[in-house]
């Protein structure tokens, strides 16, 4: 085990709350929180070695990849004597056959006892290709003095990151009206179906030290026909946030009229699709930080036929 002694740094929010050495998780360092359900198309970070909870109802849908600036930080963690304690509970009896092994590993944390300070552990997202090199680069514990926090030490910008990492927004569902088959000329509605919260926000905490929460709001929708200007027109002006539903009588104002056939496409169909785009921000600018939105995309074919009519002769 390597253990940094003495780093300084900047000033902290607040001191941290030592965790429970006997609680919230598992794994190789004290106060562990795993957050395995975030991974894959639900998420886009995974935390390991973490106190960091993340909550709040942006999350479940699709991630756009975002990934941390930096995969691996300091997290405060326990004061000198329940760093020692911890240390000894994990280390219960010595090596029969290298009895200096445990006193060695000891050492560095009874040298604390006595001193004002707190260790910190290193974390990191294991769902990130750099996460466990990052760590792994990283001295394990470092102890730090009041008040002041070690470089690499998380910060309120990097705990928005992890807040942005976690956010996702639900991949678009195209409504269109006529559904099955639309017309030439025939204005085909589109917008989108359980849209459900038009707001999603994540909230990065971490317990007895800093909080800061990220937030997406969907602000409209791109609508593409599929094809070129000259077999259809595109209309946006009423789409608002999320599309306009059909309304007999209402006027059209969101959606596409296509102006020729799809016959002629490949399978026959034209690819209609929809962007979603959700603008995002941190809540109450608790920190100077600036995201770009999130796309999510779908789409639909639209099969396109002729309106047939028929001239009969009278007389």
């Amino acid at each position: 085990m390597i253990v940094n002694m003495v780093v300084a740094g900047s000033l902290l929010l607040a001191p941290a709350t030592a965790p429970d050495p006997g609680g919230a998780g598992g794994g190789d360092s004290p106060g562990v929180r795993v957050e395995a359900d975030q991974k894959g198309r639900t998420s886009g970070i995974t935390l390991k070695n973490s106190q960091i909870i993340v909550s709040g109802n942006g999350r479940g849908g699709k991630s756009d990849g975002y990934r941390l600036k930096r995969p691996c930080w300091y997290e405060p963690a326990q004061n000198a004597e329940d760093m020692l304690k911890y240390q000894q509970s994990v280390n219960p009896r010595p090596d029969p056959e290298a009895p200096q092994t445990r006193q060695k590993a000891l050492e560095p944390f009874a040298e604390k006892l006595g001193e004002e300070g707190r260790w910190w552990v290193v974390a990191h997202d294991s769902s990130d290709p750099d996460g466990v090199g990052c760590q792994l680069a990283m001295d394990t514990y470092v102890f730090v003095p009041p008040g002041t926090t070690p470089p690499n030490g998380i910060t309120l910008a990097e705990l928005a990151d992890i807040a942005r990492a976690a956010l996702t927004v639900p991949e678009p569902r195209i409504e269109l009206s006529p559904d099955a088959k639309s017309y030439v000329n025939l204005p085909t509605w589109v917008w989108l179906g359980d849209v459900g919260e038009t707001t999603r926000s994540v909230t990065a905490t971490l317990p007895g030290v800093m909080s800061v929460t990220v937030a997406a709001n969907l602000t409209d929708i791109k609508i593409k026909s599929g094809t070129t200007e000259e077999r259809a027109t595109v209309e946006t002006g009423g789409c608002g946030t999320s599309g306009t539903p059909y309304t007999k009588g209402a006027k059209f104002t969101c959606g596409v009229t296509y102006l020729r056939a799809s016959i002629d496409q490949p399978r026959g169909v034209y690819e209609l699709t929809v962007d979603s785009a959700w603008e995002v921000e941190v809540v109450d600018d608790v920190v100077d930080v600036a995201y770009d939105p999130i796309e999510a995309s779908a789409t639909r074919d639209v099969p396109v036929g002729e309106v047939q009519s028929t001239v009969r002769k009278t007389g």
